[in-house]
């Protein structure tokens, strides 16, 4: 392959090569006309053959054969110029002076210098050839063209109106269908404020300098930088995303424009486009008016992408390094691109959303990538239109102070294309809220109605909703206010927002009842998981404990972390394995080896959590990754066999560590549940009593105190043990007999 770049035009040894159209163009003119004077003639003397009224035209328009002539002698100039380099050379030594004259003039004089000839030919000739019709002079002639055209207009008016009946119709057609999922709000109507937007402040903080550059925009454009225009908001459902595009128009003053996330989902091909360039249209409009506008994006995801790709770098680089640590950051380059190859070729391909057009069908997407890329248009029909064909620049357009948001929680599904720098600038992730953010959110949301919350109660209450956006804490107060109305009160309790959070991290719990040797064997088992969480896992806080049946559980201990925590430990991870093998621990040993189906989800759970330990975090008896194993085909034997006989000598080795690891923390278990066996008792004792109780009532019975719902005293004295001791043995008698108890449960009087 020849590295030699394409010669400039001055180094070429012959000329540039004309199109056939340029070749051909006047010629084709001078022969019509030539033909339209000849047929004009034969029109005046029926009796006149062709070749006679050919010889006449030729014989009465001389100069026009003279110009046909000239032209066909220029061409073969040209020709032989493009052929022929010592012809060309001879030509630029002798003849150079022609060129130089015309350069001197700029390219665009000589352009629209040479448009204007080319219109005065043609009208020239258009004037002879009417001068010929109407046997008149050609200056007369040019008079008479409107006559023509006048006794013309009944059939092209005929045809025009037939033609742009058709286009009224699919114009209408499409205008109709383009129309609807885009809402505006103009300033007066928005009255939310960033002062409304709560537990997300260092997002705000930094959508604020976003605005400022918006309502001042010389304060960077001077120094030559340029407004960041996009934004997008990304994070889990909930966490105020929307809220946060509509306080940014309300901060501004400006327009706020709402695009639904079905707008772009069309039946019909094209319509998309439309509305996309109807859209921008309008914030053109909007933006010129008021000085900016705002303009949101939800669920920017149903955008989709443009189909089938590989996975980019960046994102594959997002999957390998994020790690609490960033880790590979800290690796050299050759590194990082290993490790970054590594993660894209583990998995190829990926699938684009919507078909591959995107989520609103072939080209929308592409329309909005290109309207979000920042071309300047020129605006007006005048300037656009007229003044171009005056030959004049059209003028530079405005400069639209536009703010594009978006916001989604799959930001993996959005196009690359979307993202880049120019079209979306800035990227926030608005995740849940801190513990001082959801305190403010239950502030906010507090102060609107009646309630005896103390401060101390609400920093427990945020405490124990360590996920909660300010979705979930608005609907939970507002089911609180609810449960205080139906029991005839209008302020709400602490009792009121605890079933309120109950209610909705469990939903309503079914009607029925267990018989009693099934509801004592789930007591156990809950009371198992209760006991272990409260003596082997400190980095969690048990927030209640449940044997009434849900629509997926028979009972449940649920834990919420005490502090917002980032990274996790070993010991951490090892203290949740043994939680979850509790369970099994605990039924063997309180119903004589025999254990049920329940101890499935458990042993699901804490078999994930132990093949990560030992195949990805370190935390196991190896250091190499599992995963990087698997991908580049390390550690299998044998310098012959196959890829799936290494991987499956990578699964085995892999599994008997995790079953040797799982094995040593459930003997752990059960030497801990032993230990504590009247405790787990006494647990499950409060819960037959009480079905629910909280994770301050499940402390009350671990250490014989009064708690909120459950005394915990009764369970220090040794004859009330002893009572439930004897209960639980005629609970294992009916098991094993499938009969009903002989021992009722025993009951205690609150001390």
């Amino acid at each position: 392959m020849s590295n030699q770049s394409r010669p400039r035009d001055t180094d070429r040894k012959t000329r540039v090569q004309l199109s056939v159209y340029d070749r051909t163009k006047f010629l084709a003119l001078f022969a019509i006309t030539f033909f339209l004077l000849a047929w004009a003639s034969m029109a005046d003397n029926p009796l006149l053959s062709f070749s006679d009224a050919f010889a006449r035209t030729a014989d009465e328009k001389i100069w026009l054969i003279v110009l046909i002539g000239i032209e066909i002698i220029r061409q073969m100039h040209f020709a032989l110029a493009e052929l022929l380099a010592p012809y060309h050379g001879i030509w630029l030594r002798y003849f150079a002076f022609v060129d130089r004259l015309l350069h001197k003039l700029s390219d665009w004089n000589r352009y629209r210098l040479g448009r204007v000839i080319k219109w005065l030919v043609f009208v020239a000739l258009l004037s002879v050839v009417l001068g010929a019709i109407y046997k008149e002079t050609p200056v007369r002639a040019l008079f008479f063209a409107p006559k023509a055209l006048w006794s013309a207009l009944p059939m092209i008016g005929q045809l025009l109106f037939a033609v742009v009946f058709v286009v009224i119709q699919f114009a209408a057609i499409f205008w109709f269908l383009s129309r609807g999922g885009v809402d505006t709000y103009f300033p007066d109507d928005i009255r939310t404020r960033f002062s409304d937007v709560w537990g997300q402040d260092h997002v705000l903080n930094r959508i604020r300098e976003n605005l400022l550059f918006l309502e001042s925009p010389e304060n960077i454009e001077k120094h030559g930088g340029y407004v960041p225009g996009g934004i997008l908001l990304w994070g889990p459902p909930g966490t105020g995303k929307t809220l946060m595009a509509e306080s940014m128009a309300g901060e501004t003053g400006k327009p706020f424009v709402f695009v639904d996330p079905g707008a772009f989902t069309n039946m019909f091909m094209g319509v998309g486009v439309l509305k996309v360039k109807s859209l921008f249209r309008k914030l053109r409009k909007l933006a010129l008016r008021y000085g900016g506008v705002v303009v949101f994006f939800d669920e920017a995801d149903s955008l989709g992408n443009r189909g089938i790709s590989t996975p980019s770098r960046a994102s594959a680089k997002q999957s390998v390094f994020s790690t609490p640590c960033n880790g590979g950051t800290y690796l050299s380059d050759p590194g990082k691109s290993l490790v970054t190859s590594a993660a894209m070729a583990q998995n190829k391909f990926v699938v684009g959303g919507a078909g591959g057009g995107g989520g609103g069908g072939m080209g929308t997407l592409q329309a909005l990538l290109t309207e979000l890329s920042g071309l300047k248009k020129p605006r007006g029909f005048i300037n656009r239109v007229v003044r171009r064909a005056l030959g004049m620049r059209p003028k530079n357009p405005p400069k639209y102070r536009i703010l594009v948001v978006m916001a989604t929680n799959m930001p993996e599904a959005l196009d690359e294309a979307l993202l880049r720098p120019g079209r979306i600038d800035r990227m926030y992730r608005v995740g849940y809220p801190s513990k001082a953010g959801r305190i403010r959110t239950y502030e906010g949301y507090f102060a609107k109605v009646s309630h005896s919350l103390t401060a101390e109660e609400i920093d427990k209450l945020a405490t124990i909703t360590p996920y909660a956006t300010g979705a979930i804490i608005k609907d939970t107060i507002n089911e609180a206010l609810i449960m205080a109305i139906r029991n005839g009160r209008t302020t709400i309790t602490w009792t009121d927002v605890i079933k309120a959070k109950q209610l909705k991290d469990l939903g309503p719990a079914e009607d029925v009842e267990y018989i009693e040797r099934e509801r004592h064997a789930v007591a156990v088992h809950e009371a198992c998981h209760g006991v272990m969480a409260h003596l082997v896992r400190q980095h969690m806080a048990i927030d209640l404990a449940t044997i009434e049946k849900g629509s997926d559980y028979l009972g449940m201990v649920a834990s919420i972390p005490p502090d917002d925590q980032f990274t996790r430990w070993r010991t951490e991870y090892e203290a949740d394995i043994l939680v979850s093998l509790a369970s099994l621990a605990g039924e063997r040993m309180f119903f004589d080896g025999d254990n049920s189906s329940g101890v499935s989800g458990d042993l699901e759970s804490a078999t994930t959590i132990a093949s990560f330990m030992e195949g990805h975090w370190g935390m196991g008896s190896t250091i190499s990754s599992h995963a990087s194993n698997r991908r580049n085909e390390v550690g299998a034997p044998g310098g012959n066999r196959g890829k799936d006989d290494g991987a499956k000598d990578l699964r085995m080795a892999l599994g008997d560590r995790i079953e040797n690891n799982l094995a040593s923390l459930l003997s752990r278990a059960e030497e801990i549940l032993r230990d504590n066996k009247f405790k787990v008792l006494a647990l499950a004792h409060a819960l037959e009593t009480h079905k629910t109780i909280s994770g301050d009532d499940v402390i009350a019975v671990m250490n014989g105190d009064k708690g909120p719902l459950v005394d915990g005293r009764p369970y220090l004295e040794q004859k009330n043990l002893d009572a439930i001791w004897n209960y639980h043995l005629a609970a294992v008698v009916a098991h094993q007999k499938h009969e009903r108890p002989q021992v009722q449960i025993p009951l205690f009087e609150a001390l």
